[in-house]
């Protein structure tokens, strides 16, 4: 697979402004006819997570969703929004309108007439090259696709670190599809597995990651934006992410993405094997980037090697990062109960509660948490090893 990723700059949400960087982007990749054939469907899929409003850096930013559109229309093809929300939301009809009425994406179908998905039914296939994931159901419209072009944003995650386009990709799965994996594969490096895997399957055509306005901090859906002014793009899913760890400062062994590709011999690996267009690496580097609290940056488990699984497994209680409710922002909604993989949340007097002896922090109930309700505590074994 071809390890160019191309980086340019677009210092806003302009539309003319962004057109033009993902022109710019596109072109050293071969243009966007050589992605796009005449005549074929092509699903834009983006990060919907729970639908947020477009100056929150949740979601793809439909400024660059517009742009991808016209580009796929002008290449002869015809252009489709599509994803299954995150944070363990309901894959129906009513979920996805009101995501896309929050997101912003119901006011640019209309402006342009640009397909929203509404098929929330599934195709079940079979995988034979997955490692973990070789039966699994992912969207019937994402299935029936010609084409798939993956536009991403760059945000922490709480339980993956980084979220780019291999992470992006879990959206295939409809609904609750995805918290089951998260009680399948309990660990991060089990789970990212299942990210690689599905990232293999589905092969976009071109991944496209909206950096304009990253996320920074307590992502993925109660970071802080952050203006970075870059928009990325590359035929491979895992070199962008390669790309957007240099960017962050993240180095590949704490990068569970490409910890686990690396294991498989995939490539690229290293942001040296990466061939870059437009704007260097160095140049494009983001000072003093802010990680979740889940990261430990320096020493920690990350760098035990063959003892790795044994430390988390034997201490992941007294070691890692705790959710913990805040009851004065808590409403009692019961989404992060819906959300929890293995049943650790309950709602009580209309307040939730999280049992710690069955949470296997997938941090799940805080992606889903619209409110700030819930926060990730730091132990105090968690500072010391990761020498905050």
């Amino acid at each position: 697979m071809d390890n160019t990723v191309t980086i340019t700059r677009c210092a806003s949400y302009e539309p003319a402004e962004v057109a033009a960087a993902l022109d710019e982007a596109v072109r050293p990749l071969g243009g966007w006819k050589a992605l796009v054939s005449k005549g074929e469907r092509v699903a834009l899929k983006v990060n919907l997570l729970r639908g947020s409003p477009p100056d929150h850096a949740v979601t793809t930013h439909p400024a660059v969703v517009r742009a991808a559109a016209l580009a796929v229309r002008a290449a002869g093809g015809t252009p489709f929004l599509a994803d299954s929300p995150g944070a363990g939301l309901p894959h129906t009809r009513a979920t996805l309108e009101k995501c896309y009425r929050r997101s912003g994406y119901a006011d640019l179908a209309e402006e342009m007439g640009l397909e929203l998905n509404y098929d929330v039914s599934s195709r079940a296939v079979h995988f034979p090259g997955g490692r973990v994931a070789k039966r699994f159901s992912i969207m019937a419209p994402l299935a029936d696709a010609d084409a798939v072009i993956n536009l991403c944003k760059l945000k922490t995650h709480a339980f993956t670190v980084l979220t780019g386009a291999v992470k992006n990709l879990l959206g295939v799965l409809p609904g609750y599809d995805k918290p089951a994996y998260h009680a399948r594969m309990q660990t991060v490096d089990n789970f990212c597995e299942v990210l690689v895997d599905l990232a293999l399957y589905v092969r976009p055509v071109l991944n496209l990651m909206d950096a304009v306005v990253a996320m920074e901090g307590n992502g993925p859906g109660l970071g802080t934006p952050r203006l970075v002014g870059l928009v990325l793009a590359s035929t491979s899913a895992l070199a962008l992410d390669v790309a957007a760890g240099a960017l962050t400062g993240l180095p590949p062994d704490n990068h569970p993405v490409l910890r686990v590709a690396a294991r498989r011999g995939l490539t690229p690996r290293h942001p040296e094997d990466l061939r870059v267009a437009g704007v260097p690496l160095a140049a494009a580097a983001i000072p003093d980037w802010k990680w979740p609290p889940t990261l430990i940056t320096e020493g920690g488990f990350a760098n035990l090697g063959p003892l790795q699984r044994l430390a988390v497994t034997g201490f992941r209680s007294a070691f890692s990062v705790q959710p913990r409710v805040r009851r004065d922002r808590c409403t009692g909604c019961g989404l992060c109960r819906d959300t929890c993989p293995v049943g650790a949340v309950e709602v009580v007097a209309d307040k939730s509660r999280i049992e710690k002896r069955l949470c296997i922090r997938c941090y799940c109930c805080h992606e889903a948490c619209a409110y700030d309700a819930i926060e990730l505590r730091r132990s105090l074994l968690h500072r010391l090893v990761g020498r905050a």
